[in-house]
């Protein structure tokens, strides 16, 4: 039993799934498609800097919440050490009950950065930490954390996902902070699951969606070229809505037959 989702037909019961970032963008397409997935005495717990997540109203009967679903929605900066406290806290007094037979996080969380900069103006210490802190800590961290209160349980599987980008494969002009957190955050959960053949994990990159931050890629960008093809992206229609990407995301988590360890692309499915 190599521990992975595709528990036969019919919701995921049992399941304590976490979802960072869930508040806006594709980690909230994700919780959408991900409640009516979790099926009797699962919990969804939503991890956001604002509690609009909406997804459910944390009885299970909100959006398309499975029969049975708890939805939990925890406030938390994961760029401050007092979200992080929350957080952590929230994820210890979740997975101590022994009645869950699945783990799924998803560690989705992380921010640009100043993409007006080029790597010769990224010089401000505090910046650049800050940035890193919430970027690749925060998921450590987390991570570690869940994986220590759930523990190895028996018959028990673990899913770890990291949503990652092209941008941790190939580099971006303006984008050096950026780039840096995706490739360093990639290496990361590889090496988790080098150390964790019990566990699965997986790196997705969800494609160029059509959220808040790719606004943000076409209008701050400091570099001419990347602006301008972001541009034409969105006009020519090829950018990609959360959902589809989300749903493309939970077929993979279905099927179970990645790698672990492994970079899956929205393009490659």
């Amino acid at each position: 039993n190599r521990g992975g989702m595709n528990g036969g037909p019919g919701p995921w019961a049992g399941t304590a799934c976490v979802v960072t970032g869930a508040s806006r963008g594709f980690g909230r397409s994700l919780a959408r498609l991900l409640a009516p997935q979790l099926g009797p005495g699962s919990v969804l717990l939503l991890l956001a800097r604002s509690e609009d997540a909406d997804t459910g109203n944390g009885t299970g009967n909100g959006t398309g919440g499975g029969p049975g679903l708890r939805v939990q929605c925890v406030p938390a900066d994961l760029g401050s050490e007092e979200g992080m406290r929350r957080a952590s806290a929230a994820l210890r007094e979740l997975l101590q009950d022994s009645s869950f037979g699945r783990l799924l996080l998803i560690n989705n969380a992380g921010s640009l950065g100043d993409i007006s900069k080029s790597f010769q103006d990224l010089s401000d210490l505090q910046e650049i930490n800050t940035y890193f802190s919430f970027n690749i800590s925060s998921a450590l961290c987390l991570t570690s954390t869940a994986l220590r209160a759930f523990g190895a349980r028996p018959g028990c599987s673990r899913t770890v996902v990291n949503i990652s980008s092209l941008c941790a494969r190939e580099p971006f002009p303006s984008w050096a902070l950026y780039c840096a957190a995706k490739a360093a955050r990639d290496m990361m959960f590889r090496v988790l699951a080098v150390e964790e053949p019990g566990l699965r994990v997986l790196s997705y990159a969800p494609g160029p969606l059509d959220t808040d931050m790719q606004l943000l890629a076409r209008t701050r960008t400091g570099d001419l070229g990347m602006r301008q093809k972001f541009q034409r992206m969105q006009e020519q229609g090829q950018l990609i809505n959360s959902s589809v990407s989300a749903q493309k995301l939970l077929q993979l988590l279905q099927e179970d037959s990645f790698p672990s360890g492994a970079h899956v692309d929205f393009y490659d499915i």
